[in-house]
């Protein structure tokens, strides 16, 4: 119960409908969804773990603020974790055996393809496809440490994926482009190239999204 509320929330935040500084009361919420204060409170938790949401004394839950020092922590740390997931594909397989891995780009690609770029739900659905394509990584790596850590770091690196999509339309085109050219890198087990790509994608997201926290704090 936790875990799903926290996730609730969670995709609240992610899709900005819970702005930075505003508090999340535990009673409203507890009423609203009808679940007990104790289990809303263990759902905080979680999500301050995910650097969702600070808690302070007397005060509460806040949602966290997305500041360029944050944005530079998270990614900082999630391309190389990325990089170190793409290495240990390209060990324990061969590139004709991961023709998978074109399968699941091939599926994101349709979504996208079907996807009115302009529509409210456009970002979430390119997310969901996105980690997709890492959830096919994760079996077959085998690594439940490495899993544990990458989606432990999903809701706040949705959170800034979804700030870029937002505010930059064909950054959906550019999301379509980076898996093409990381499953191309993948079968032909190019790992140089592998690790090439993923850095140059993560570093254009990073400054997209750094670009917009820019603009916001002179407006």
């Amino acid at each position: 119960m936790s875990e799903q509320i926290a996730q609730h929330l969670g995709q609240r935040i992610i899709t900005r409908d819970l702005k930075p500084g505003e508090r999340i009361q535990e009673l409203k919420v507890a009423g609203d969804l009808n679940v007990s204060r104790g289990s809303v409170r263990e759902a905080l938790l979680i999500m301050q773990r995910r650097h969702l949401v600070e808690i302070f004394p007397r005060r509460g839950a806040v949602v966290s603020g997305l500041t360029a020092e944050s944005v530079n922590n998270l990614y900082d740390i999630y391309i190389d974790l990325l990089c170190m997931l793409g290495r240990k594909v390209l060990e324990r397989w061969s590139g004709e055996e991961l023709g998978g891995v074109m399968g699941q780009v091939r599926e994101l690609q349709a979504v996208i393809d079907a996807l009115n770029s302009n529509s409210a739900d456009a970002a979430e659905q390119v997310i969901d496809a996105g980690f997709g394509v890492m959830r096919y990584a994760y079996r077959l790596v085998e690594n439940p440490f490495l899993e544990e850590t990458l989606e432990n770091f999903r809701p706040a690196i949705s959170r800034t994926y979804f700030v870029a999509l937002e505010n930059f339309r064909e950054e959906i085109v550019e999301t379509a482009t980076f898996f093409r050219q990381l499953a191309d890198a993948a079968t032909a087990g190019d790992a140089d190239r592998l690790q090439a790509v993923i850095q140059a994608f993560g570093e254009h997201q990073r400054q997209q999204v750094l670009s917009i926290l820019r603009e916001e704090e002179i407006a």
